[in-house]
């Protein structure tokens, strides 16, 4: 590569998180290699998209959005469009064949080879190759010198790879690969990595948390890596995201009660409650199972935040099921819930099933649950008024100079916010904070002296659940 004229990349990240870490090693790496990346696509000289495969709606924004790269490359044919990710790990024949003017498509194994692909799009003599897509089962590999696409503040940390769950709806295995996990000594270098650059939070993540560890000797380790994670210096928030119910544990529970930096907040799609559904979704916890898991989480561990999601509309899922599934959300009180409609995912078990619900009828009971699900939120929000919580701020409101941030009960990027005024402090800080208001979902608080900070506190760090909102809460 001339160094002088530096080959330019534009990146679009689409999908979840587990995708946004790819991004990030994708451009770090290649950023390492001499390559420059471009915020605008016109000043590109390859345009790249890393889609998403999961979904008919994820797939179909994937391909608006190679579609949009397309039409730059129409515009100025010396550009490259490169497709990466899962859509093009999926249908990589199918992409290459109806969308020609794509230059390449690069499968996750091959992500190690990026800059080499890349620089070679670039050549006066091409490689005739356009498809660069190996098997998906590649090792868990060390994912460091990211180049970070969150606020400094927070951060994704990937443990594991693929998927062996039997989920009857779910095509992740089938592009993913199956489950592996990535080594301790990994997890641990990356998270130290992470908050040498600025990271507060680690949110884990993997298709299947509680896995973790299973195909190195066995054993389930997640809560050896909540330890391990625990004793790094710099961490105030560890959060997990994506947790398997039928394989969290009592050791698992009890981890997250014992280790001052994990907080009470743990994210465990159950998908519904009622047993012929959930045997028809491959899920291996039942109703019974369910409801005492979620019971002994709530007595072990003090002010817990349960996120959840549901599928609504599964084939076969009658009215009454539906509504058992209604009564479960207003019993139980789940701070946070997604609800989706099901769609028949190409190769999966449920797409063969019968009894198909329409999709007018899947919507309407996607907004009655979540319309139950609105007032147990709200009333969650309410019983929260005169609280005290810490609050990490991520972004300033450019209009009013206000400030949005999140207690240890939001997630990023998927849960509400809590407003702040003006003033109240800098991007990445954590402020003590007592909540005045609610709005809808957000939260509006203001600073108090009379809490102590989880940033620096002289006798260690400060667990969330000893907070005044912690004991009001628990």
């Amino acid at each position: 590569m001339n160094s002088l004229n530096p080959i330019a990349i534009h990146l679009v990240s689409l999908g979840c998180p587990k995708n946004l870490v790819d991004s990030e090693v994708i451009l770090g790496r290649v950023g390492a290699e001499g390559f420059v990346i471009s915020q605008r696509p016109e000043d590109a000289d390859i345009l790249m998209v890393n889609t998403c495969g999961f979904i008919e709606s994820a797939k179909q924004e994937s391909i608006d959005a190679i579609l949009d790269l397309v039409k730059l490359k129409d515009s100025d044919p010396a550009k490259r469009v490169v497709v990466a990710g899962c859509l093009g790990q999926r249908y990589p024949e199918e992409l290459a064949n109806e969308i020609p003017e794509i230059d390449a498509i690069v499968g996750m194994s091959e992500y190690p080879r990026m800059g080499e692909i890349l620089a070679g799009l670039m050549q006066e003599v091409r490689d005739a190759r356009r498809v660069h897509v190996g098997d998906a089962n590649h090792p868990a590999w060390s994912e460091d010198s990211r180049l970070r696409l969150t606020p400094r503040h927070t951060a994704y940390l990937k443990i594991s790879e693929g998927c062996d769950n039997p989920c009857t709806f779910c095509s992740i295995p089938s592009f993913r690969g199956r489950f592996r996990s990535k080594s301790p000594e990994f997890i641990v270098k990356e998270a130290h990595e992470l908050v040498a650059n600025g990271t507060r939070e680690i949110n884990l993540i993997s298709q299947d948390l509680t896995s973790y560890g299973l195909d190195i000797d066995g054993e389930y380790l997640l809560p050896d890596i909540m330890e391990s994670l625990n004793e790094v210096d710099g961490i105030d928030w560890i959060r997990l995201l994506y947790t398997y119910p039928y394989k969290f544990s009592d050791e698992m529970i009890d981890a997250v009660a014992r280790l001052d930096r994990v907080i009470p907040y743990i994210d465990m799609p159950i998908q519904h409650i009622d047993n012929t559904m959930l045997k028809r979704m491959g899920r291996r916890l039942g109703e019974e199972g369910t409801r005492d898991l979620f019971s002994r989480m709530r007595e072990r561990i003090p002010s817990l935040v349960l996120r959840t999601t549901f599928i609504v509309g599964f084939p076969g899922e009658t009215k009454e099921q539906f509504e058992k599934l209604v009564d479960f959300v207003q019993e139980t009180g789940l701070e946070r819930v997604g609800v989706f409609p099901w769609s028949a995912e190409e190769g999966t078990p449920a797409e063969k099933l019968p009894d198909r619900v329409p999709e007018q009828e899947q919507q309407r009971r996607v907004e009655e649950l979540m319309l139950v699900q609105q007032e147990v939120a709200f009333s969650w929000n309410r019983s929260r008024l005169g609280s005290e919580v810490d609050v990490l701020i991520d972004s300033v409101c450019q209009e009013t100079g206000s400030l949005l941030g999140r207690s240890y009960a939001e997630a990023p990027e998927i849960d509400s916010s809590i407003r702040l005024p003006a003033g109240s402090g800098q991007v990445g800080e954590m402020v003590p904070c007592r909540i005045t208001e609610t709005d809808d979902y957000d939260l509006i608080a203001e600073l108090t002296g009379n809490l102590q900070s989880i940033e620096q506190t002289e006798g260690g760090e400060v667990d969330p659940r000893n907070t005044a909102e912690g004991k009001r809460l628990a």
